[in-house]
């Protein structure tokens, strides 16, 4: 049987690690050089097969294949765009298979969260509906660590670490200066629909910070978020709030919705950290300060986890190993096997279970006054942020990170308008 090409593509919101998985991806595929051909990067995604922007990954050195694993971000370009159905979009569908038989592509790894997954798992039924044979595969990331049956999701565990880390540091300042000066701190996360990263943030408690949480998962009650912090202040001098972006009110609109929505038909959020910092101003007088994550929670490799980045590639490794025993529209998972130590090992789901699904917080893992983690969540969460994994620094002091050449192969169709 002849070698086909791979075409390997990134999607969503880019994260420390989700080029350790590319760098799986590809170093897999040139250990198996006799059955992968060439591996074929997409500039900006998915869009890239669309305008038939192909990088070609045999441009670059297996060192600077290598450093990705270290270098935070998407280095071939990520997009956010969600691909219709083929009842709905033919044309695009048809474009993509114009462009993987003109480049004699029959592997697909798409590396992304959950509307990724949706797009991959519509990619997959393409051999079936338009009669050319791709096998897509999965490779799961996402910050929010929302998917579905894996345990944790590449790209979470760092993050994780980063939240828990910057809060128990700024809470150590605001302690200190609590007497005369700011006596509470907001802290807004990423987590739309799952408040995963505002958990990890919560993990402060057990440093003696006085924390309140507020989750997706819980719908905010004014009244008893301020006695509560209120309450704290009074005991402990201070009080530091993890808040994540996707607080709602009892109606479902968010603390910090504008009324404006992104590409996806998502609600764009505008920063729900000066809200809840001004009604506590507001409400107890308590002087604030404030900081939204935003994107340095997500791009801080100097801060990865270890077992994050470890995950990211094998996952990476695995997406091909997968593709290389036949397997198609599925998605590699990570499957915990042990909290203490930590051991976990390499699963697998099928798309049709994983596209346009969300997994919230379980509430067992969420206090039953809904403002803190239980016991249990802190055996979950603990083993994704422990280890560092350092990238290496010059004699500047600055990280070393790679800049990829990304040269483009060749067009060989005509100009295609999104």
């Amino acid at each position: 049987m002849s070698k086909k090409n791979a075409f390997y593509a990134q999607s969503g919101g880019v994260t420390a690690v989700i080029n350790a998985s590319g760098c799986g991806v590809i170093e897999a595929c040139r250990k198996h050089s006799d059955r992968i051909g060439t591996v074929y990067a997409g500039k900006n995604g998915i869009i890239g097969a669309l305008t038939e922007e192909l990088i070609d990954t045999s441009k670059e050195s297996d060192a600077d294949i290598a450093a990705l694993k270290s270098t935070p971000s998407g280095a071939f370009g990520s997009c956010r765009f969600k691909l219709k159905s083929l009842e709905d979009n033919k044309r695009e569908y048809e474009r993509l298979i114009e462009v993987f038989k003109a480049h004699d592509i029959g592997y697909f790894f798409y590396n992304g969260g959950g509307d990724s997954a949706d797009t991959c798992y519509k990619v997959s039924q393409l051999s079936e509906k338009m009669g050319f044979p791709v096998q897509a595969i999965h490779v799961p990331k996402t910050v929010d660590n929302d998917l579905p049956i894996t345990d944790n999701c590449p790209g979470f565990g760092s993050v994780a670490k980063y939240i828990a880390v910057s809060t128990l540091e700024a809470s150590y300042d605001v302690r200190s200066m609590a007497a005369t000066s700011t006596k509470i701190f907001v802290i807004e996360v990423m987590g739309r629909h799952a408040g995963w990263i505002a958990a990890a943030g919560a993990l402060v408690e057990d440093y003696g910070i006085p924390v309140v949480t507020l989750f997706p998962e819980i719908e905010f009650d004014k009244e008893k978020f301020l006695a509560t912090v209120d309450a704290k202040v009074r005991e402990h001098g201070y009080c530091t709030v993890v808040l994540s972006e996707g607080c709602h009110w009892p109606d479902g609109r968010f603390l910090a919705e504008q009324g404006t929505r992104d590409s996806f038909g998502h609600a764009q959020l505008g920063g729900a950290a000066p809200v809840v910092a001004n009604m506590i101003k507001d409400a107890l007088g308590h002087k604030f300060h404030w900081a939204v994550a935003d994107y340095l929670q997500r791009a801080a490799r100097h801060l990865a986890s270890k077992s994050d980045v470890e995950q990211a590639y094998a996952l990476g490794q695995a997406a091909v190993e997968k593709a290389l025993e036949g397997k198609n529209s599925i998605m590699p998972t990570i499957v915990r096997e042990s909290s203490t130590p930590y051991k976990w090992s390499i699963g697998e789901a099928p798309l049709s279970e994983v596209a346009n699904v969300e997994k919230m917080m379980p509430m067992e893992f969420i206090t039953d006054d809904g403002f803190g983690i239980t016991d249990q969540c802190k055996e979950y969460l603990y083993p994704l942020i422990q280890g560092e994994d350092y990238p290496r620094y010059d004699d500047n002091g600055m990280p070393k990170y790679i800049t990829l050449k990304n040269e483009l192969v060749p067009k060989k169709l005509p100009e295609f308008k999104i």
